[in-house]
């Protein structure tokens, strides 16, 4: 093998490595882009996370790595959906209006301070709340609360 083919060779072969640093540069500038993109509706972050990368190559990918958001803009949504699925589910249970802590739907007392929190029905015997005058299960009225027209079963 004489000088000129090994110079040849080595030409080809730094230009080959010299193509696959150029990939590799443009491929960590698309990569960051990419995946800002996913983070943050702010272009010129965007197109800042990108320069950073284009100018100090690895360098620059290691301060994006650093400095990125956390949580994806899909993933920090869906932390907000979980967060107001549990605050609803916490804020329809309800409250004792004597004592304040927290009762069951099919709780006549309160067991922590025994305020009546909802009253059986005297014909079908299933609870009901304290302000209603007629039990919506069976239609017989509340007793102590005057009959309304068309609810007194005796009137014609």
């Amino acid at each position: 093998m004489n000088l000129s083919s090994a110079t040849t060779a080595f030409q080809y072969l730094t230009a080959l490595f010299g193509a696959f640093l150029a990939a590799l540069w443009l491929s960590l500038i698309f990569w960051t882009y990419r995946d800002i993109r996913s983070r943050t509706h702010d272009t010129l972050v965007q197109i800042l996370a990108g320069l950073t990368t284009g100018v100090m190559g690895p360098f620059g990918l290691l301060i994006y790595l650093v400095l990125r958001p956390s949580q994806t803009i899909d993933q920090a949504y869906q932390h907000t959906l979980e967060e107001e699925a549990l605050l609803t589910e916490i804020e329809d249970q309800p409250i004792c209006p004597g004592c304040g802590n927290r009762t069951r739907a099919d709780w006549q007392l309160c067991p922590n301070c025994h305020t009546h929190l909802r009253k059986g029905c005297e014909n079908c015997g299933r609870l009901l709340e304290l302000s209603w005058q007629i039990c919506p299960f069976c239609g017989t009225p509340v007793p102590g609360v005057r009959a309304e027209l068309g609810l007194d079963p005796g009137a014609s």
